[in-house]
């Protein structure tokens, strides 16, 4: 059923991030793939097979998945720390302050 105005705006696909627990636009996250072979590489389409964790791309939030372990237990599967320095976080993506959370509450 469309709107009296015409078309519905185009919904805007939303994850969280396995370390602060913000859901954000899922543009704004990188994703982290283990493979089916068990291999485990930062996914920047969003199109890689296997099984993914979506991380904020700020350097505190990275620390914080790779301390608390939220990404070994996401991905079932130690993360290397070599992966982790490797990751491009992006200059413009980047997120200095945390609104809301999973319940609005942060």
């Amino acid at each position: 059923m469309a709107t009296q105005g015409g078309l519905r705006p185009k919904r805007v696909p939303q994850r969280t991030c396995v370390a602060c627990r913000t859901s954000r636009p899922k543009r704004d996250l990188v994703r982290i793939v283990r493979t089916p072979d068990g291999a485990l590489v930062a996914d920047e389409t969003g199109r890689v097979a296997g099984r993914g964790a979506y991380v904020c791309r700020t350097a505190a939030c990275l620390t914080i998945a790779n301390t608390k372990g939220a990404l070994t237990r996401a991905l079932h599967t130690p993360v290397p720390a070599a992966l982790l320095a490797s990751i491009d976080l992006g200059a413009g993506l980047t997120h200095d302050t945390i609104e809301g959370g999973a319940r609005g509450q942060e």
